[in-house]
């Protein structure tokens, strides 16, 4: 689910706190060596999101934060700022081709340009902490 981010809304906090978790703690951002992104080109994007990106002129572009149980993706249009939070078991990453990742999310989907080598070390990160956060299967034979 999309949602506008610009004002506090305790109940937009509280769903998203549900879907991907708390903000990680300061021990566990400095463990994990920062837990943001640095400013990422999108590429293209899912129309639901298009839609709001072609409303002005600015540059394409989104950060990601890692959070508990999942991630955020930001990105801001016109003066709004919009969160897409993606749990770790909804999220579908792809790297296409040599410079580009894609995040998937149900039906929202988010393209990203990877130019830079620290980008791809943050995407490298995700995949990590995607596959940590593995399912106990629980056999009932």
């Amino acid at each position: 689910m999309l949602y506008n981010v610009s004002y506090n809304n305790r109940e937009i906090e509280r769903k998203i706190k549900l879907e991907v978790g708390p903000m990680l703690t300061l021990k566990e951002r400095w463990k994990l060596k920062g837990s943001g992104s640095p400013q990422l080109q999108i590429t293209d994007c899912s129309i639901q999101i298009y839609n709001l990106m072609i409303l002005d002129i600015n540059k394409n572009t989104c950060n990601i934060e890692l959070r508990e149980k999942g991630i955020i993706i930001r990105f801001r249009s016109l003066l709004e700022t919009y969160a897409l939070p993606i749990p770790f078991y909804k999220l579908t990453l792809y790297k296409g081709r040599a410079e580009e990742y894609s995040l998937y999310r149900d039906n929202y989907f988010v393209k990203i340009l990877a130019n830079k080598k620290s980008i791809h070390k943050f995407m490298d990160k995700i995949s990590q902490l995607k596959s940590d956060q593995g399912f106990t299967y629980v056999d009932d034979l």
